[in-house]
């Protein structure tokens, strides 16, 4: 993210800094008030690449005896979901008792651009899960997985036919493409993916960062007209600069996972039609048997409902499944006061009677 000063906010910037003066923020930078997120206590178990897989501190005497494995967006920060204290996925659920760990993609760069999805849910991702299993001395573990978090999830669990995997709960999780009406109709069969990655290596960040924007044109302003609305309230002002900074950082993606990614998912919906080969691999949902639940937002304009409302259904093979639509949006549903009230309690009140 730039370093902005305070006074070369462009929208009512007079209005914006006198307020944040008046917090005692006088001349300071907002990357400096935002900083640092993703502040729960951690260590690196592991790293593989660009990866990293961490676990977090217990806050609590006692935690449940299954481990918690969170698998993060591939393109966007992980501190989405530990944003700041009081306003923390990550907090919550070690408040709540649960051992915690969490798979950290990284920043792919150039040399990284072949990478594809078999590594990621064929080498990596087990590798992550076969450590959490031997750090934590169990046998099983549950997985939660975010937007494309989720997807790599299912699509692990797809490739598996004998796995420790006895929870799977997915958010705001895409499975079927024909719900994601404008990425399809922007990178139809007229996108040249060849062209961007030919002059890139990596699909860049601000390439991504645009294309989500793209899906709701005045976001950006209307969150800065709340922002203005909310002046007088400093840790409203806080939370909102929190969140604009994660927003600004996204992360890149490897050429060879977004041309997959495109090619097999957007345009021809393979996961749906049960055609999805990965590394030689046939990827079956039906195969999953493990407890499932998947979290929805009613608004969400990133993973419309239609993109995502087929999961349960494609897990044919388990039994003790469950999907909850609660109010709000993409980025809401897992950080912000409707998270904390909503998403979080109702992910721990499912969860803590399967992780015993």
């Amino acid at each position: 993210m730039a370093r902005t000063s305070i006074r070369t906010l462009r929208l009512n910037a007079g209005a914006t800094a006198r307020a944040l003066e008046s917090f005692g923020n006088v001349g300071t930078e907002i990357d400096a008030l935002a900083a640092p997120l993703g502040r729960s206590p951690k260590s690196v178990l592991m790293t593989h690449g660009t990866l990293q897989l961490v676990h977090f501190r217990a806050r609590t005497d006692s935690v449940y005896r299954v481990p918690l494995l969170m698998v993060s967006s591939i393109i966007n920060q992980p501190t989405v979901l530990d944003l700041m204290p009081g306003q923390s996925m990550v907090e919550f659920l070690l408040d709540a008792g649960f051992d915690v760990y969490m798979v950290e993609w990284g920043r792919p760069r150039r040399e990284h651009a072949s990478l594809t999805l078999a590594d990621h849910v064929l080498d990596k991702l087990p590798a992550c899960i076969a450590r959490v299993l031997e750090h934590s001395g169990e046998r099983d573990l549950s997985v939660v997985g975010y937007c494309l978090g989720g997807l790599l999830s299912v699509l692990y669990a797809s490739l598996h036919e004998h796995t420790a995997l006895k929870n799977l709960v997915c958010i705001a999780t895409p499975v079927d493409s024909d719900g994601l009406a404008s990425f399809k109709a922007w990178m139809g069969p007229h996108f040249d993916e060849e062209g961007l990655l030919q002059q890139y290596g990596n699909v860049p960040a601000e390439w991504m960062q645009t294309a989500m924007r793209a899906l709701r044109p005045f976001g950006k302003t209307a969150g800065a007209l709340q922002l203005l609305n909310q002046v007088g309230q400093a840790e409203a002002v806080r939370s909102n600069l929190h969140m604009g900074k994660w927003e600004m950082d996204n992360i890149p993606m490897a050429g060879g996972v977004f041309r997959e990614l495109v090619r097999d998912f957007l345009r021809t919906n393979r996961l749906v039609q049960g055609t999805w080969t990965i590394g030689g691999l046939h990827a079956k949902p039906s195969r999953i048997n493990a407890s499932a639940l998947h979290l929805v937002a009613r608004e969400d304009h990133i993973v419309p409902y239609a993109a995502s409302r087929p999961l349960l259904d494609l897990l044919v093979g388990s039994r003790d499944k469950e999907e909850i639509i609660i109010k709000g949006g993409h980025v809401g549903l897992v950080t912000g006061r409707g998270a904390l009230t909503r998403m979080w309690p109702a992910l721990v009140h499912w969860l803590a009677p399967r992780s015993v």
